[in-house]
């Protein structure tokens, strides 16, 4: 193995010590992991995509008023990144979102992000020709009403220039204490 690389072609050929090797990159990619989303967050800058206000502005907004409203930091980070797929996943940006958040948060506010572009449809989905009710095929889910609420309170309102919305640094710490958890609640084994 040279410095840089392992020997192998095929994973199936690696060793233990090309193994130990990667892992410590890997771990590098988990230690930057909040600079990533919050680098990546920031990408949504700029472009405002026929709305009022860019996506960046939009995921502030939607976090400060989550904050405002008193969610919980897990909540409020959600309502942070839930459209960082804006740009990279158009047509399932939701999904992408949750993967992201999956491994740091609750079952339910991974099931809020990964849903809630289909509930954020009730707003608009009629006037592009979709079922706006296409949310009610979950009505009964124990999330469906959070999820609801959170589209209403958090996001189908957070395109308003004239808001007074709290800046990055505000939120930079919360996100920073989500990915330093252990990702699924358990920490790696030593």
């Amino acid at each position: 193995m040279d410095s840089e690389s392992v020997n192998f072609i095929r994973m199936e050929d690696g060793t233990y010590a090309e193994y130990q090797f990667l892992d410590g990159i890997y771990q590098k990619l988990n230690h930057d992991l909040a600079d990533n989303v919050l680098g990546n967050l920031k990408k949504l800058a700029g472009d405002k995509m026929g709305y009022k206000i860019d996506r960046y502005q939009h995921s502030l907004q939607s976090a400060t008023r989550a904050m405002r409203d008193g969610a919980d930091e897990e909540l409020t980070v959600c309502a942070l990144v839930h459209d960082i797929g804006d740009l990279l996943a158009p047509e399932n940006h939701s999904e992408l979102a949750a993967s992201i958040l999956r491994p740091y948060v609750s079952d339910d506010n991974y099931w809020l992000v990964k849903h809630h572009g289909i509930f954020q449809g009730y707003y608009f989905f009629h006037h592009l020709g979709l079922d706006r009710f296409e949310r009610e095929r979950y009505r009964g889910h124990p999330m469906f009403e959070k999820t609801a609420l959170f589209c209403q309170n958090y996001d189908q309102n957070s395109f308003d220039p004239a808001y007074d919305t709290a800046p990055i640094d505000a939120f930079e710490p919360m996100v920073r204490r989500l990915f330093a958890k252990p990702p699924f609640g358990r920490a790696r084994p030593e």
